[in-house]
């Protein structure tokens, strides 16, 4: 028979300063001193004390010390929809750039939510971040964190420009290059898919598609503006009666990668092939796009630079806190693939 007894074990605990001080055979402050790099301590002792705190394991409370010191190492950066490309590598760009200047990154993601949005916005707050960086999904979460007094950046969409700062990419320039391109090629009947135009985005990439056609002559038909869901199957849906139209448009837009897509898979569905029976473009690309044959043709936005450009201007904003509020629009390019043609009998 197996016996055995119960043994006290002290339980499983962080090392704390208090441990690292008595190891190193120093005060409580000395320790606080050598680690953070503040105030006076001789190098050796520097040295024995940070070399026993890596032997613990011991990590600073930097929430804590913020609070001390009211300053603030981290930043919150709130983005719609991390399952989409472009909002992951923004979020990329933000950590990447906040972790160069010794910024820790709070990452939210609202999934086009409002009250998920005004929920991660307020547990920013109660963390007292230096700042949020926010795709906002209305002016409600900016005038709330300024109210706050916490700064913020609008980025990729602005409801308070005339309040906070904004970086964005220069949606309507794109659209007309990217329309003008459809243009070029021949194409008459252009077929706009859009989710939303109440935001900054969808507003401008309309605005660029409308003054193409209005540039070259082209009837601004309301039967080739679509309006399509924020998800794929909707977008698919919405381009299949589309595209099944006794008068089909030769060319689509789609202002978006999500709608894209569904457009790439209502060509499918109706044995269409692109570009021969069908063109395509897209605002915004995709991994996908480069993937497929032939590839899609589409306005690349760098979504990890834009990601840095908003970091930069919210530790911009953190140091000087009353400047002029600024916005930073950034170009955007084409990547030309082979989803364009000209139309038949062109």
């Amino acid at each position: 028979m197996v016996t055995g007894r119960v043994v006290d074990q002290e339980p499983l605990r962080r090392p704390t300063l208090k441990d690292v001080a008595q190891a190193a055979g120093v005060s409580h402050s000395t320790a606080a001193r050598a680690l953070s790099g503040e105030g006076y301590v001789a190098a050796a002792v520097r040295a024995r004390v940070t070399g026993i705190a890596d032997e613990l394991g011991y990590v600073p409370h930097v929430l804590a010390r913020s609070l001390r010191k009211q300053v603030s190492r981290s930043v919150g950066v709130l983005v719609s929809d991390l399952r989409n490309a472009f909002y992951a590598d923004l979020a990329a760009g933000t950590g990447r750039q906040g972790r160069a200047h010794g910024y820790t990154m709070m990452l939210g993601d609202d999934n086009g939510s409002a009250a998920d949005e005004m929920e991660a916005a307020r547990a920013f707050v109660a963390m007292r971040v230096a700042g949020v960086i926010v795709t906002p999904l209305s002016a409600e979460v900016p005038s709330y964190l300024l109210q706050q007094r916490i700064p913020v950046v609008e980025v990729d969409r602005q409801f308070a420009p005339d309040r906070c700062d904004g970086v964005i990419v220069d949606n309507m320039a794109a659209s007309q290059r990217l329309s003008e391109h459809l243009i070029a090629l021949g194409h008459r009947r252009i077929a706009l898919l859009i989710d939303e135009t109440h935001w900054t985005t969808g507003r401008e990439r309309f605005r660029g598609y409308r003054e193409s056609l209005a540039r070259s002559g082209l009837p601004a038909d309301p039967e080739l503006l679509v309006s399509a869901g924020s998800d794929v199957g909707a977008a698919r849906k919405a381009a299949v009666d589309l595209l099944a139209r006794r008068d089909p448009p030769t060319a689509v837009f789609a202002a978006n990668n999500v709608l894209a897509e569904g457009v790439w898979r209502a060509a499918h569905d109706l044995g269409l092939r692109v570009p021969a029976d069908l063109s395509v473009v897209s605002f915004d690309d995709a991994p996908w796009m480069s993937m497929v044959t032939p590839g899609v043709t589409a306005v690349a936005q760098d979504a990890v630079a834009l990601g840095e450009a908003a970091m930069d201007r919210l530790l911009a904003r953190i140091a000087e806190p009353a400047a002029p509020v600024e916005t930073v629009v950034i170009d955007a390019d084409i990547q030309a693939r082979g989803s364009t043609s000209a139309p038949r009998g062109a």
